[in-house]
């Protein structure tokens, strides 16, 4: 069922109120709810309250729009093929500074493509390099949203010229982790019609239109990044990513509806006392999902995580994900495949029914 209500959020001591307009009564009386965020509240954007999923459509009064709206901006984030392994770094920068990763997806461009992306340089001698370089690997596309999105992010990049931003801007991402004018890490939008268009090119609107996924499908297994992790952004989602990025063969950004976080997990309906716990948390806000490809992947991976309650991984298994990242059996950090006949399979609800 779809309804509509108005959220009303009381930032003096976070709480939260809703109305049904159709049938024109409270449907949520005042509540407090620490769960949700200034920061979240953005058109566009999907938040939880209570375990109710809501899509933010339209702010409630031109005040609020004014408000929470007048300086927010979507803009292109791109991870080039050679700082994918420092995606972790990147994004806690970006965390730091506000910003808001909305979407994200690991993509390989042709040359076909790549050229396309880099038109506006065709006129440049280092053209054909670009193209070569950003077509000779996976890269990472993430949308940005936040306030004035498209300067922060390119002021957090820094000079195009690595060597020039070591001297410059020593502390800026291409000064930290770029190479040379061509290997700079990453690539952002030049104005906010640039980021329109760079974001259509990457996140179309039309389904199975754009890039191709770097998703491999065979010896591989299931990680998923909890929303409790990442809405911990700079510290734990962001370290976790930097840990599995290393045999990480595709990522994407996922918003779970309940109905899909009940059939995914159904094989633990009746099984553990947690399931319905679990599920909760699946769809409680924006997930990581990741193919972690390689042999014997459900295992050896299952084997870095650790076990599912991170007090018995903290005494016997420290080191371990869980361990060093998790809370409780519910808000474990991660999920990873359990059985190695289902690795595959749980690739693929992601990577080719929820995102076909």
């Amino acid at each position: 069922l779809l309804r509509k209500y108005q959220l009303l959020f009381y930032p003096r001591d976070s709480s939260v109120e809703m109305y049904d307009v159709k049938n024109q009564r409270v449907f949520l009386r005042r509540t407090k709810y620490e769960d949700l965020h200034m920061e979240n509240l953005f058109v566009g954007n999907k938040v939880n309250v209570f375990s109710r999923q809501l899509n933010l459509i339209d702010y409630g009064d031109q005040f609020t729009a004014n408000k929470l709206g007048s300086k927010k901006e979507r803009t292109l984030a791109l991870i080039k093929p050679d700082s994918v392994t420092w995606i972790g770094d990147v994004l806690e920068t970006i965390y730091r500074s506000n910003l808001i990763v909305t979407k994200a997806k690991m993509v390989k461009l042709t040359w076909s493509q790549a050229s396309d992306f880099y038109m506006e340089h065709q006129s440049k001698p280092s053209f054909n390099n670009l193209v070569q370089f950003l077509s000779s690997g996976p890269v990472v596309a993430l949308e940005l949203m936040g306030d004035e999105a498209v300067s922060v992010w390119r002021r957090l990049l820094g000079p195009t010229d690595s060597a020039l931003a070591r001297k410059e801007e020593p502390q800026c991402v291409r000064a930290l982790y770029g190479t040379d004018a061509i290997k700079n890490v990453g690539h952002g939008s030049d104005s906010f019609a640039t980021a329109a268009r760079e974001l259509e090119f990457f996140f179309p609107s039309t389904i199975g239109h754009g890039p191709q996924n770097t998703a491999i499908l065979t010896d591989c297994t299931c990680c998923i990044i909890k929303p409790h992790a990442i809405s911990e952004g700079t510290t734990v989602g962001l370290c976790l990513f930097s840990l599995i990025c290393w045999f990480v063969s595709f990522v994407l950004q996922f918003n779970v509806k309940q109905a899909n976080a009940e059939e995914f997990l159904e094989v633990y309906k009746g099984v553990v006392q947690e399931y319905t716990s679990m599920v909760t948390e699946l769809c409680s806000g924006p997930c990581l999902v990741l193919e972690i490809h390689g042999t014997n992947a459900p295992q050896v991976f299952r084997e870095y995580c650790g076990p599912a309650d991170p007090e018995i991984a903290r005494h016997l298994r420290p080191t371990t994900l869980r361990a060093l990242y998790g809370k409780d059996k519910v808000k474990n950090a991660v999920h990873c495949t359990d059985l190695p006949e289902d690795g595959v399979l749980e690739v693929q609800y992601f990577f080719k029914i929820l995102d076909g």
